[in-house]
C-alpha cells in the first residue's frame, strides 16, 4: 500500500537503492551521509476550563508569545553572520514575516476569543484559531501568500513549545570521530569530514540559523514549494535542496548515504557504487565549472577587441 501511495514518486533500484522525487529548488549535487532532525509537533491537549482562569490562560498565551519574539530578535542579531549577505537579507525577511505574524490581530484576538467565549484552554485555542487562518490561506490564489500558511503553522508551534517549555526541534550530529569512521565506506579522502545532508519534514528560518552552512552539504524535506521558506533560504545560500519529497523523513534513515540532485529534484537513498561515482563525477565537474566562473567574477566584461 505504502508503494503504491508513492508511485510514481518513488522508485526502486537494485541493491534497495531509493529513489524519491520532489521539486528542485536550489541547484548543485549534494552527497553525504543523512542527518534526521526529529519532528517538532506538539501532542495538544483539548479540554474546557473555569471561568476564573480566563485571565491566566491568555497570560499563558502571551508568555508563549513574547518567549518567541524574544527568539527571533536574538535570531535576526546572528543573521548578519549566516553565509552569504544574500542569504542574511532572505533569513531576515523571513524572520521578519514571522514577528509580523506573531504581532497580527486577527492571530491574537481569535486565541482570545476562543478561551473567553468558548472556555477553551490556551493550547486547544491556538490551535483552533490557527486551523481558521489556515483555511483563508488555502483559498488565497497567490503562490506565495498559499506558501506563508507554513510560516505560520511553524510561529504557532513555537509558541505551543514556549507555553509547554519545551525545547526546539532536535539534531543530531555525528562527530568527528564517527564522521571520519565513516569515510572507510566509499573511500572518502581521509583529510577531510564526511560530508552531511539534513533531512527533516520541515524547516523554518530559526532552524536554517541554529545549523551551520559549513556542516550540512544539502537540505531535503517532506513539505514545501518553490516559494517556501526553504527554498528561498538554500537558493540565496546556493545549497542543492529538494522539497516537497513528502516521506522523506520516513524512508531515509540516520546515517544512511543520500544524494541530492537539486538540478533534477531527486533524492537517492543508499546509491550503488555505479551511482554513487557517476553523481560524484558530476559534482567534481560542477565544481570546476564554479571555479572557473568564480575566477571571472570581478573581470571586466569587455569583448576581445576591447
Amino acid at each position: 500500500m505504502l508503494l503504491a501511495a508513492l508511485e510514481p514518486r518513488l522508485e526502486w533500484y537494485p541493491a534497495m537503492t531509493i529513489s524519491i522525487h520532489g521539486l528542485a529548488v536550489a541547484r548543485g549535487i549534494a552527497i553525504g551521509r543523512a542527518v534526521l532532525v526529529a519532528s517538532s509537533r506538539v501532542d495538544v491537549a483539548h479540554y474546557f476550563i473555569d471561568p476564573e482562569r480566563v485571565e491566566s490562560e491568555i497570560d499563558r498565551v502571551r508568555f508563549g508569545r513574547n518567549a518567541v519574539v524574544d527568539e527571533i530578535h536574538r535570531l535576526q542579531a546572528s543573521v548578519a553572520h549566516m553565509g552569504t549577505k544574500e542569504a542574511a537579507h532572505e533569513l531576515g525577511a523571513l524572520l521578519d514575516v514571522h514577528l509580523m505574524l506573531l504581532q497580527d490581530e486577527e492571530l491574537i484576538g481569535g486565541v482570545k476569543h476562543w478561551i473567553t467565549d468558548r472556555l477553551y484552554n490556551a493550547e486547544w485555542a491556538l490551535t483552533t484559531q490557527l486551523e481558521v487562518i489556515a483555511r483563508q490561506f488555502d483559498e488565497m490564489e497567490d503562490e506565495y501568500l498559499r506558501e506563508r500558511k507554513a510560516d505560520l503553522e511553524q510561529i504557532a508551534e513555537k509558541v505551543l513549545r514556549a507555553m509547554k517549555g519545551v525545547g526546539s526541534a532536535v539534531v543530531t550530529v555525528p562527530g568527528r570521530t564517527e564522521r571520519r569512521r565513516a569515510q572507510q565506506d566509499v573511500l572518502l579522502d581521509d583529510t577531510v569530514d564526511v560530508p552531511l545532508v539534513l533531512i527533516a519534514h520541515d524547516l523554518s528560518p530559526a532552524d536554517m540559523l541554529q545549523f551551520k552552512q559549513s556542516v550540512f552539504g544539502g537540505f531535503v524535506t517532506d513539505v514545501g514549494g518553490k516559494t517556501s521558506h526553504t527554498a528561498i533560504v538554500a537558493r540565496s545560500m546556493d545549497i542543492p535542496a529538494v522539497v516537497g519529497a513528502r516521506t522523506c523523513s520516513q524512508l531515509i534513515r540516520q546515517d544512511d548515504w543520500v544524494i541530492i540532485d537539486g538540478d533534477a529534484g531527486v533524492v537517492i537513498v543508499d546509491p550503488s557504487p555505479i551511482i554513487l561515482a557517476e553523481y560524484g563525477f558530476k559534482q567534481r565537474q560542477r565544481e570546476l565549472e564554479r571555479g572557473r566562473l568564480t575566477r571571472l567574477l570581478h573581470t571586466p566584461a569587455l569583448t576581445m577587441d576591447g
